[in-house]
């Protein structure tokens, strides 16, 4: 081996060697200041809580005709629905059955 290959080759060997450490040093450096990052805002987080967020304001739209007629048909048919859930429908049977019952007493003493 010559004293030119020699010296290249050494050259390119501590550049690469070189190159190498100074890029893991930087990536080391760069997480480092990450983590320092992350940990001072945890604390300063914690000694100042950061202001609550204000709500958002509510939007209020004015409604249209179709939508009030919605809501009107969305209330009848809700009282609909808890007029026969609140029923009493044995209630119901024995009063229909009384009627007909009198009806029924009616047309016989009739004929």
């Amino acid at each position: 081996m010559g004293f030119t290959t020699g010296f290249l080759g050494g050259f390119t060997l501590t550049s690469a060697v070189l190159y190498l450490t100074i890029s893991l040093h930087t990536q080391n450096r760069l997480t480092q200041a990450a983590l320092l990052r992350q940990q001072r805002s945890v604390l300063t987080n914690v000694i100042e809580p950061p202001a609550p967020v204000p709500e958002p304001i509510a939007r209020e739209v004015p409604v249209g005709l179709f939508e009030m007629a919605k809501d009107r048909w969305n209330r009848e048919l809700e009282g609909a629905v808890r007029k026969v859930y609140e029923t009493d429908w044995r209630r119901v049977r024995e009063n229909a059955e009384d009627r007909a019952s009198a009806v029924l007493e009616k047309l016989r003493e009739q004929k």
